[in-house]
């Protein structure tokens, strides 16, 4: 079977949506393929979570990553929503849920770490549903 694509989606697809996906790849690579987008796009990822993830996992963000507008990424199975706070993108798939997560931009590097380990413990959590069929996820 192949890989679930998962898209993590927030409006502006700079902070949460950028960091789920770099989490994704770090430490699910092997489970589902990470994608991130949004409706809007900024000119570049949050510049305190690019600083943050390179701190607390050698991750370079900008390097492979940068704003995608939802038209911008495949097809994929799963939609994990981060808690827009306002009306939530939609995109088609299999599976959808929200994380619920408040934005950190602007806030001190505490909550962002707090944010940045909440994302960390759902994309585990996440595999773990994946990996024992939990979810429906079959590629087409």
């Amino acid at each position: 079977m192949k890989k679930p694509k998962v898209a993590f989606v927030c409006v502006h697809n700079s902070c949460r949506s950028q960091i789920a996906e770099a989490l994704g790849r770090y430490l699910s690579s092997n489970v589902f393929e990470s994608y991130s987008a949004g409706t809007e796009t900024t000119p570049q990822i949050n510049q305190d979570a690019v600083r943050l993830m390179k701190e607390m996992y050698q991750i370079d963000m900008e390097k492979t990553q940068y704003s995608k507008l939802l038209s911008e990424i495949p097809q994929v199975n799963i939609v994990i929503t981060m808690g827009c706070n306002v009306k939530c993108p939609t995109i088609p798939c299999k599976y959808r849920e929200d994380w619920g997560l408040n934005d950190p931009t602007g806030k001190n590097d505490a909550e962002f770490s707090k944010i940045i380990h909440s994302i960390h413990t759902k994309i585990l959590e996440l595999t773990e549903k994946i990996e024992k069929g939990e979810l429906i996820t079959e590629s087409d």
